[in-house]
């Protein structure tokens, strides 16, 4: 099995990627937003790989980051949804906001990326919805959860958490938007300014 891919651009098609890598030229199929990160032909890049092995065939799957790579089989786990599908949610969303999206049950952000119903994103935000919190936000969003769960953070930025969790909210929901409410209002905001500012984010 390949997990990685060191080489040279030979060449970028549609929805694919040839590396050379010291002479032999592997075919990845990848995101649009990955070929779009790659770079030209002629330059060296890293791809992590994962390996399909089926009766007819071997194909290869490239992505700039392991966590991208785990979104493309976290998701595939949902019926109807295939490598295709799967490619089409990471050329659309990036591995964060696809996460906030299920988080949030954002039904109409995962339906915009192309072949993906709304039948199939109800599917997709229902199912994963319990995967989503461990990837949703960026390294300060974990940070700030860390400091939640330890009893660490302010006085307000708690208080608003909870207010959100009392109005119906997961914690984990309520922690991203109060986590982008502080990034609005400031770090020294009062607890009724957080809630207000992170109503706005869920309602988005």
């Amino acid at each position: 099995m390949i997990g990685k891919l060191k080489g040279t651009i030979e060449e970028i098609g549609e929805d694919y990627v040839l590396v050379d890598v010291h002479g032999v030229c592997y075919v990845a199929y990848c995101s649009a937003r990955t070929l779009s990160k790659l770079g030209s032909v002629g330059e060296a890049c890293v791809l992590f790989i994962e390996t399909y092995v089926r009766e007819d065939q071997i194909r290869l799957f490239g992505f700039m980051s392991a966590l991208e790579r785990e979104w493309f089989n976290i998701v595939q786990t949902v019926q109807g949804v295939g490598a295709k599908v799967a490619l089409a949610l990471l050329s659309t969303l990036t591995p964060a906001e696809l996460a906030n999206a299920i988080a949030l049950q954002d039904r109409a952000a995962v339906s915009r990326a192309p072949g993906v119903g709304p039948k199939v994103a109800m599917r997709i935000v229902t199912e994963l919805k319990n995967k989503a919190p461990a990837f949703a936000g960026d390294a300060a969003n974990i940070g700030f959860k860390q400091e939640l769960g330890e009893g660490v953070a302010s006085a307000p930025v708690a208080d608003a958490v909870s207010a959100l969790t009392n109005l119906g909210y997961s914690r984990d929901q309520a922690a991203n938007a109060i986590a982008a409410a502080m990034k609005t209002a400031g770090e020294g905001a009062d607890s009724a300014k957080l809630i207000r500012f992170g109503l706005k984010e869920l309602s988005r």
